[in-house]
């Protein structure tokens, strides 16, 4: 999640893309569509982000709180030592998907 005025937190989803294909607005609204289907309104992703890759520890672990930051554009990602691949990091904080 991201902070947000009106509902507190919004929604933000990273998503990887298996075979190759690439994210578009049709697949964005098309995921929408699917969580609101299949969980509710409520947790509709306000903004969908397309990546290869998501920021792992070298034992596996995806670390939200380093989306979490990214999400809501802060900068400040503290330890980073136990990444696996530091170029993840970035290439989802330059992302302006």
């Amino acid at each position: 999640g991201r902070p947000d005025d009106m509902k507190g937190q919004a929604v933000v989803a990273f998503v990887t893309l298996e075979g190759g294909r690439k994210g578009d607005d049709q697949l964005r609204e098309e995921l929408r569509a699917h969580v609101v289907k299949e969980i509710g309104a409520l947790a509709r992703p306000d903004d969908i982000r397309f990546t290869e890759a998501l920021p792992k520890t070298r034992s596996g672990k995806i670390m939200r709180r380093l989306l979490r930051q990214i999400a809501s554009g802060d900068q400040t990602f503290g330890d980073t030592t136990t990444l696996e691949d530091l170029s993840v990091l970035s290439k989802l904080r330059d992302d302006d998907d």
